[in-house]
């Protein structure tokens, strides 16, 4: 990568960086720079995760994004993307998320799974993570977005770590051959008022198969998942907003319930 190319991938990343210092959304990468591309999008989260490394945080897993149909159309892309997942972003089962800690959060359901072993890619197959995998658990997402209204498009989310914000897990860990993964079912509430239903198969067929392309995906990176990681393998429906004073749960066929509270 030349200086020139460098420097402006530092730069989009000081850009989003705005965004948490000011607790207001910047504008899209997309618009500032039309012909930005998903590889560099990439490295600009990569740049950004770097420096959170070297602050104090320690990456604990790896989420997929944009995995179902509902969300892709939500936010008008058409394939999915990765972002890192941090201690800092851990969220105690039933817990509380302080509102000034998010800026426009939204709420997902999904499938976390729990590795074993490493996963490298290029040729990972959904059977090779079902081997890999120690466990899986009921997660609550809290995606978020440094992009003003979440006016994004893909290589916006790229480059904002896959609009990662905080993520809940809960319920107790399964072996993952104990369940079908792509016809475990979902009821996510809000306030006790179901908002949407799903099912694994929402999550390209199936939550494996995510998991499978992340880490194919990631080895173009030279990036392996990693014994321990968890793995957020994608929402099973389309994300809800949250407010203060919000409840949302998740009950999840065989897996339990997870839940989180937003306060004021």
């Amino acid at each position: 990568m030349s200086a020139k190319d460098t420097e402006k991938i530092r730069r989009w990343a000081d850009h989003l960086a705005q965004a948490e210092v000011s607790r207001s959304g910047v504008a899209p990468l997309t618009e500032l720079d039309p012909h930005i591309s998903m590889e560099e999008a990439y490295q600009v989260q990569l740049v950004t995760i770097g420096r959170k490394v070297e602050s104090g945080h320690r990456i604990v897993g790896k989420k997929i994004g944009l995995t179902s149909l509902a969300m892709q159309k939500l936010l008008g892309v058409d394939q999915p993307d990765y972002g890192h997942l941090l201690d800092s972003m851990v969220v105690e089962n039933g817990g509380s998320i302080p509102f000034d800690r998010v800026l426009q959060p939204k709420v997902e359901g999904e499938i976390a799974f729990v590795l074993k072993r490493d996963l490298a890619g290029p040729r990972v197959t959904q059977l090779d993570v079902l081997l890999a995998t120690d466990y899986v658990l009921p997660a609550l997402e809290i995606v978020d977005s440094r992009i003003k209204d979440w006016k994004i498009k893909l290589s916006d989310t790229i480059a904002d770590n896959a609009s990662s914000g905080l993520f809940v897990l809960g319920g107790k860990p399964l072996a993952v051959e104990s369940l079908d993964l792509a016809q475990t079912g979902m009821v996510l509430c809000k306030n006790g008022e179901i908002m949407n239903t799903g099912v694994g198969a929402a999550a390209l067929g199936n939550p494996a198969a995510c998991v499978a392309w992340l880490a194919n995906k990631l080895s173009e990176f030279g990036i392996a998942l990693k014994a321990g990681e968890v793995i957020l393998s994608g929402a099973l429906s389309a994300a809800v907003n949250a407010e203060p004073g919000d409840i949302f749960s998740a009950r999840f066929a065989h897996l339990g319930e997870v839940s989180v509270r937003f306060t004021a």
